[in-house]
């Protein structure tokens, strides 16, 4: 009988959050998902508040909360 066990990955996300700004959290970012989104079927992101939205969504994904 084979007991050999297998660990899983640790999550890659999120990550900290830098300390300064992060170029490769941009606007293209965002659009970028919100093709892929559009590709999959789901409505294209048309407004500035859909695309805060998606900028949001891959912040919180993306970063944890500071710590005190």
């Amino acid at each position: 009988m084979d007991t050999t066990t297998t660990t899983t990955p640790a999550p890659a996300y999120p990550i900290g959050r830098p300390a300064g700004h992060d170029a490769r959290f941009c606007c293209g970012l965002a659009l970028d998902v919100a093709t892929v989104l559009h590709r999959y079927g789901y409505p294209a992101v048309c407004t500035g508040a859909d695309l805060l939205r998606v900028q949001q969504a891959l912040f919180n994904l993306i970063y944890q909360e500071k710590t005190p």
